[in-house]
């Protein structure tokens, strides 16, 4: 039973995010190298813009704003969900080698396979989700003990060392490489959003439709799952069940935002944070507040990027990392 004061002030921070989500979205679709009157922007979404206003807002800002937004929802989510399974506040997709994984995939896919231009962006969420799982795998191995189960100091450590020795397989991969191929994996490592057209807002959206009820849903057991593996087991939950569709859910997630947004990192991490300094430790409240922030948080950043350092601006993963590394000290510093 969830008190109803806790019930009121989550729909209050729900719907103040909306609104910040709302007014970002505006001001992002008035600022470019192509500037619009805000004024402009309503009759242009009405259908009463020039040709020249309607391609801007509707074939460059609009889908890149959706894609960005969709994205960071989808870290976000991801990143409360392994923060909840694994019972450590400093887990997250870009950080313990999720993010790594997929991009090596999305790599080796780029590189090696021949690439069909109607099939690439459906593709491409689907060989990032095989490199990320495999990934996963591969740490919760290098992380589970039989006697201690899961230890998330380990997961972390683990997390990192996947992460910089597949930084390096990409190195290595693109060192051979075409030199357009090379600029592109160049790019997506600095977390530049790469996929702007609205083919990639329909290949990443059905990820989210499936896999956000999935988790509201799983919401109890995540709150479950943050207990002793005996009061858990106690109560009927069977944990390794629970923990591989979650771990496959997360997994998921971040496959797919970053095949077509690039290697970000700590939008996952600070967005739950956020949401359960704001509403309070239990995920069926905070869940849904960390996808909005998480939303919030990538498209502010990419807003920033965009309109930042000069013609090509600065990745939004780089702002991104600007924003969440300080944070991640203050969150080290705390468990230490």
């Amino acid at each position: 039973m969830i008190h109803p004061s806790l019930l009121k002030k989550q729909r209050i921070v729900v719907l103040s995010l909306i609104v910040l989500i709302f007014a970002t979205i505006v001001i992002s679709l008035g600022l470019g190298s192509s500037s619009v009157f805000y004024d402009r922007v309503l009759p242009i979404l009405m259908g009463q813009g020039t040709y020249k206003e309607e391609f801007i807002l509707y074939s460059i800002r609009l889908p890149r704003i959706l894609v960005t937004l969709l994205a960071g929802m989808a870290l976000a989510l991801s990143g409360a969900i392994l923060q909840g399974i694994t019972k450590n506040d400093l887990a997250e997709p870009g950080i313990i080698g999720i993010n790594s994984g997929a991009g090596a995939a999305v790599a080796i896919f780029f590189l090696f396979f021949p690439l069909d231009a109607g099939s690439f962006v459906y593709m491409l969420p689907f060989a990032a989700f095989i490199g990320a799982f495999v990934t996963a795998v591969l740490i919760y191995v290098f992380s589970y003990t039989r006697k201690q189960g899961l230890q998330p100091v380990r997961l972390v450590l683990a997390g990192v060392g996947f992460s910089m020795a597949l930084s390096g397989l990409m190195v290595v991969l693109i060192s051979s490489a075409e030199r357009q191929k090379v600029d592109f994996i160049a790019k997506w490592l600095a977390g530049n959003i790469w996929g702007t057209d609205w083919p990639f807002v329909w290949a990443l959206l059905p990820w989210l439709v499936v896999l956000i009820p999935f988790t509201l849903y799983k919401a109890n057991r995540l709150d479950l799952l943050g207990l002793s593996e005996q009061a858990a087991i106690g109560l009927g939950v069977p944990l390794e069940r629970e923990r591989l569709l979650l771990m496959i859910a997360a997994v998921a997630l971040a496959a797919s935002a970053v095949s077509v947004t690039g290697g970000i990192a700590f939008i996952g991490l600070v967005a739950p944070h956020i949401a359960k300094a704001l509403t309070g430790p239990r995920h069926v409240l905070n869940v849904p507040v960390s996808i909005l922030m998480g939303g919030l948080l990538l498209l502010v950043a990419d807003t920033i990027g965009r309109n930042a350092g000069g013609a090509e601006g600065i990745p939004a993963g780089i702002i991104a990392a600007l924003i969440g590394a300080p944070y991640f000290l203050y969150l080290l510093w705390k468990k230490v």
